[in-house]
């Protein structure tokens, strides 16, 4: 079964939560995995990026893992 790549633009502009910045995240489905993500999404009026950074968040709240409030790599913390 070949895999198809998936590359979704991870842009946060419109998410309520604003990111500082974007990232790339790329991964292989196979095929019909893809169009059947694709299609759903479509009916449901969303993209699959806005699906996957949803499905992202959620996976992080629940394991209980905090990312908002950590400085970003070009940021320094206060200093004291």
């Amino acid at each position: 079964m070949k895999a198809m790549t998936l590359t979704l633009n991870v842009n946060v502009k419109r998410e309520m939560l604003m990111e500082k910045k974007t990232a790339r995240l790329t991964l292989l489905i196979d095929p019909q995995k893809k169009r059947a993500f694709e299609e759903l999404c479509a009916l449901q009026d969303l993209t699959p990026s806005q699906v996957v950074r949803q499905l992202i968040r959620d996976y992080l709240h629940k394991h209980g893992v905090e990312y908002g409030s950590q400085p970003q790599e070009d940021e320094h913390p206060p200093s004291t």
